[in-house]
């Protein structure tokens, strides 16, 4: 089997990616047309290669939060007018939710994202989502595995998000470390 020689002056290194990760915008995006413009400046003001918008089935919604939604294809259409508007290759729906047409448990769908697209993952949440998320016997299990972004200071934390008030942060607040 014949080698395919590379030469490389000394001391080379290839360089370092610019992107890194996935975000990934987990919410029923009923009305969020300021929180997908907030979820696109997290996008560019941390280098993620990804936004993914993984919006939910109404019957997911209906589960989660116990109130009305509009159907899912129009949910879904008013989003792909917005990514088309963008032009902007790295913003992508998932669209697992449409196939199963059913109530995903959120540890599905997260399992699902994090097999398919690159890690780290980071999940961008309301502080409405971000509660009923920690609300679940999952939690510290997902925790641990990935990082969460608020987009707003909540009213009110679940004693699960205060335990790990070290995995996440609020958009547009400095970073630490």
């Amino acid at each position: 089997m014949p080698r395919n020689l590379v030469h490389v002056p000394y001391g080379y290194e290839p360089p370092k990616p610019a992107t890194k990760g996935t975000l990934i915008f987990y919410d029923s995006f009923e009305q969020v047309q300021e929180d997908l413009e907030q979820a696109v400046a997290i996008l560019e003001e941390r280098a993620f290669s990804k936004l993914v918008l993984y919006p939910l089935h109404e019957e997911t919604v209906r589960r989660m939060f116990k109130e009305p939604v509009s159907p899912y294809y129009k949910r879904e259409k008013r989003l792909q007018e917005w990514v088309g508007e963008r032009e902007d290759s790295s913003v992508v729906i998932e669209a697992f939710e449409s196939k199963r047409k059913k109530y995903t448990p959120i540890d599905t769908a997260l399992r699902h994202l994090v097999e398919k697209y690159g890690s780290p993952h980071f999940l961008v949440l309301t502080p409405e989502v971000a509660n009923v998320f920690a609300s679940f016997s999952s939690f510290e299990e997902w925790i641990v595995k990935l990082r969460l972004i608020l987009l707003s200071e909540p009213p009110y934390l679940h004693p699960r998000l205060e335990k790990f008030r070290h995995r996440w942060d609020i958009a547009g607040e400095p970073q630490e470390g």
